[in-house]
C-alpha cells in the first residue's frame, strides 16, 4: 500500500469534508467553517482529486455521500476529534477532574512544612491529583528539570542556575533554637550568648562538616561551640533533643511543628543571624503548562499561609 505524505495535504480539507458530510450542503458547510461558498466548492474539488472519487453527489437539494465518503467518514471524524481534544487539553487544566501525579523535588524541610498543607489543598480541590516526592542533589537540578515529568523543586540556596531554570522565593525563614522540655539551662525561652556556647549542640549538615551558619557567626566573636552530633536528617532532631541536653538550630516553621507535636521547646538564639528564602525552581520546558501553573500557584498559596 502506497504511503501518503501528510506534508503534501492541507488538513483543512478534512475539516471541509466533515462539514459537508454533516450538513449535506456546500453552502451550509461554508457557513459552518466560516469561509465563502466558492472556497468550499474549491475544497470539495481538491478532495475529489485527493480521493479519486466524487465523494458527494447532488441529489435534489442535498449533497449525498458516495460509498467512498461513507467509508472514510468515521476515520476522518475520529482523527479530527482527537486533534481537537489534544489542542483543548493542552490549553486547559481542570484540577477538579484531573487525574495525574506530580513529581516534586523536596528537601526534608519542604516535605515536613509544605507538603501536608499542599496535600490538603489537593484533596479539597483536586482529588485526582497525587504527589510523588523525590530527593535531589543541587548539582543535579538542571538535569532533573530537563525531565518533563518533574514539575518543580523546593528548597533553598539555589545559585548559579542556567537561564532556562526559573526561580521564585516562597517565604522567608530564620533559625530558632530547640531544646528538651524543662531544660535546666534555659529559663523562659531565653539564654545569654555565653550560656548558649557552653551547651552541647547538634548540627544539621549535608556537607559532612562541622561548620554551620551559627559557627561562622560565633567565629566573628572569637567564640566556638561544641558540636556533639552532626546529622543530615532534620527529622532525627526532635527525638534526639527531647532525650538529651543537646540543643539545635532549626527553621522556625519546622520548630513549630516539633513543639506542636509535644517533643521540644523553643528559644531565641542570642546571635544576629540572617534570614533566608525558601524557593521553588522549575524549567521553562514546563513554565506554560496549565497543570504545572496550577501546581505552582497552589504551592505559593500554601506557603503564603504557613
Amino acid at each position: 500500500m502506497t504511503s501518503i505524505s501528510l506534508a503534501s495535504i492541507d488538513l483543512n480539507l478534512l475539516v471541509a469534508f466533515e462539514a459537508i458530510f454533516e450538513t449535506g450542503s456546500v453552502t451550509a458547510a461554508a457557513a459552518q467553517v466560516h469561509i465563502g461558498q466558492p472556497a468550499m466548492s474549491a475544497a470539495l474539488g481538491r478532495l475529489r482529486s485527493l480521493f479519486d472519487d466524487d465523494l458527494f453527489i447532488r441529489i435534489g437539494r442535498d449533497m449525498k455521500p458516495t460509498a467512498k465518503a461513507l467509508e472514510i467518514a468515521p476515520g476522518i471524524t475520529a482523527a479530527l476529534q482527537q486533534i481537537r481534544l489534544t489542542l483543548q487539553s493542552s490549553q486547559q487544566f481542570d484540577p477538579a477532574i484531573a487525574h495525574q501525579a506530580f513529581i516534586i523535588g523536596c528537601t526534608d524541610y519542604a516535605s515536613t512544612v509544605i507538603t501536608p498543607t499542599l496535600l490538603q489543598v489537593c484533596r479539597q480541590r483536586a482529588p485526582g491529583i497525587d504527589l510523588r516526592l523525590i530527593s535531589y542533589e543541587k548539582s543535579q537540578i538542571s538535569a532533573l528539570l530537563e525531565q518533563p515529568t518533574l514539575a518543580v523543586i523546593l528548597g533553598s540556596g539555589f545559585h548559579d542556575l542556567p537561564p532556562h531554570i526559573l526561580q521564585k522565593p516562597l517565604m522567608a525563614e530564620r533559625f530558632v533554637g530547640i531544646c528538651r522540655r524543662n531544660h535546666p539551662a534555659i529559663r523562659d525561652g531565653s539564654l545569654t550568648l555565653e550560656q548558649f556556647v557552653e551547651l552541647p549542640h547538634a548540627l544539621f549538615t549535608l556537607r559532612r562538616d562541622e561548620v554551620g551558619v551559627i559557627d561562622r557567626a560565633l567565629a566573628k566573636q572569637t567564640l566556638r561551640r561544641r558540636i556533639v552530633l552532626t546529622t543530615p536528617y532534620w527529622l532525627t532532631l526532635p527525638a534526639i533533643i527531647a532525650n538529651s541536653d543537646l540543643v539545635a538550630a532549626v527553621p522556625t516553621r519546622m520548630a513549630h511543628q516539633f513543639t506542636t507535636q509535644g517533643f521540644v521547646d523553643t528559644f531565641e538564639i542570642p546571635l544576629a543571624l540572617d534570614s533566608w528564602a525558601i524557593s521553588m525552581v522549575w524549567s521553562q520546558l514546563t513554565d506554560q503548562a496549565p497543570n504545572c501553573i496550577w501546581l505552582r500557584q497552589a504551592i505559593e498559596e500554601v506557603c503564603a499561609g504557613i
